[in-house]
């Protein structure tokens, strides 16, 4: 990613800005000079004020001459890579190349970064010849996803005598992108994959029967035996059976945001854990050929319905992890928002990552059960995320995790709880032995119609 060229620009203020970038040794000799001089008028020796005014001069005359230095200065940034796991290094390049015909003196260059990804990297450059280059290079790294702007670059002036030190800034600035880690995931098969790709996978046919072929002219390569004779005599050349045509399962990754659902932050909090989870969760199921989408308690979708089925495989592993690289605690009280999503029914694997739930929230998470052809769930136990010192547990208000995992397994879930130390690629594995263990049994289906009979207030309906 470059940050584009651009030249260094005086900052705002003029002369009287420039009187401001005296260094220590500048009013130093500033101060000397004014008092030789009243000391020469007060003990009448002119010789004193010559001095003075030699020792006040000079680092006036450093500040008018840097103040109007002229350097053309071009500089050039460079994120490699731009996109970054957390807790994993960037390398920034930066170029600095002078455009005047002039030889520039010593340069001190000072990138802006913000505080999660280390101090602010400062470099001393040569003398730079007219037409040359300068390449300086620094590694930022944060533990903490989110989006970072780099930027913009500072160049510091002085003169010869260190007087004076002026500050010019470059205009561009690059942002740097850290999204959450993603574990790799066993390659398992889990409940509803059969309208994915694999062994189970359905096809779209291009025919019903010999009067309904959609057939398309032959190419070199076809097989011979996909010719369709009676098109090709209708037609007066070689057509052939158009390819049956797979069709990609559909998944959908429910990540809860809910302040009360994960109280906390930091690397370490259930937030982040469900934040990372459902990354490494939608990148393996992309991998596996699914049409992913992410879900959030706010209903936002990502990607949106009319994007879900045709985007390409890495583009829609980058948006998914740009997304959750920003992504927050919400103030929804509750999962409405997200269900009205998946009202639309539609059959499809439905992986969701749930904080704390009350009765009422489980009974929406058991309708949402009901849209989708099979449902995992990881519910994080937040007693166990804010256990005090001794062991002792903060109450959260919020339905024991046991009573949450009956709720949902009752609503025809796999559910799964989530302590902090687990492991997800064992906790997949577990779903996934679960899941199929529950197909193998019909308790699935059983489940899923009696979860069909609670209400949103909790109970029986």
């Amino acid at each position: 990613m470059n940050g584009g060229g651009s030249e260094a620009t005086p900052e705002p203020g003029g002369l009287r800005a420039a009187l401001g970038g005296l260094t220590t040794r500048g009013r130093s000799f500033l101060a000397a000079g004014i008092a030789a001089a009243v000391c020469s008028y007060v003990l009448g020796q002119p010789d004193l004020l010559r001095v003075g005014l030699l020792l006040a001069a000079l680092p006036l005359v450093c500040v008018l001459v840097l103040h109007r230095t002229r350097y053309r200065v071009a500089a050039d940034r460079m994120l490699s890579p731009a996109r970054v796991p957390a807790a994993a290094e960037s390398r920034v390049r930066l170029r600095m190349e002078n455009v005047s015909r002039l030889p520039t003196g010593v340069l001190m260059l000072q990138d802006r970064v913000p505080y999660v990804l280390g101090p602010r990297p400062r470099f001393v450059l040569d003398r730079v010849e007219a037409g040359g280059h300068r390449e300086v290079s620094y590694r930022v790294r944060s533990d903490l996803r989110g989006r970072y702007r780099l930027g913009p670059l500072q160049l510091q002036l002085s003169d010869p005598f260190g007087m004076c030190e002026l500050t010019r800034s470059f205009s561009s600035s690059d942002i740097l992108t850290v999204v959450p880690r993603v574990e790799p995931l066993p390659a398992v098969r889990l409940a509803g994959e059969t309208a994915g790709y694999g062994d189970g996978r359905q096809r779209s046919l291009a025919l019903a029967g010999d009067d309904d072929v959609i057939p398309r002219g032959y190419r070199h390569g076809d097989d011979l035996r996909r010719i369709h004779w009676r098109s090709t005599a209708r037609h007066g050349e070689l057509m052939v059976r158009r390819e049956e045509q797979p069709q990609k399962a559909r998944c959908t990754v429910l990540l809860d945001t809910r302040d009360t659902a994960h109280p906390g932050s930091g690397p370490d909090s259930a937030f982040e854990w469900a934040v990372t989870a459902a990354a490494s969760a939608a990148a393996h199921l992309l991998e596996r050929g699914f049409s992913v989408r992410l879900l959030t308690d706010t209903g936002t979708s990502v990607p949106g319905p009319d994007g879900a089925g045709g985007t390409d495989s890495a583009d829609a592993a980058g948006l998914l992890l740009d997304t959750l690289a920003v992504v927050e605690h919400s103030e929804e009280e509750g999962l409405a928002a997200a269900y009205d999503v998946l009202r639309g029914g539609g059959e499809g694997l439905l992986v969701a990552f749930f904080g704390d739930l009350d009765e009422e929230q489980a009974a929406v998470a058991g309708q949402m059960r009901r849209r989708s052809g099979a449902a995992i769930a990881f519910v994080l136990d937040g007693d166990a995320w804010h256990r005090g010192p001794g062991g002792i547990r903060f109450a959260t208000g919020q339905v024991p995790v046991a009573e949450r995992l009956r709720l949902l397994r009752r609503a025809g879930w796999t559910a799964l709880p989530v302590t902090p130390g687990d492991s997800l690629t064992d906790l997949w594995r577990t779903a996934a032995d679960r899941a199929g263990a529950g197909e193998r049994t019909g308790e699935g289906s059983g489940a899923a119609e009696d979860g069909a009979s609670w209400t949103a207030a909790g109970g029986r309906s």
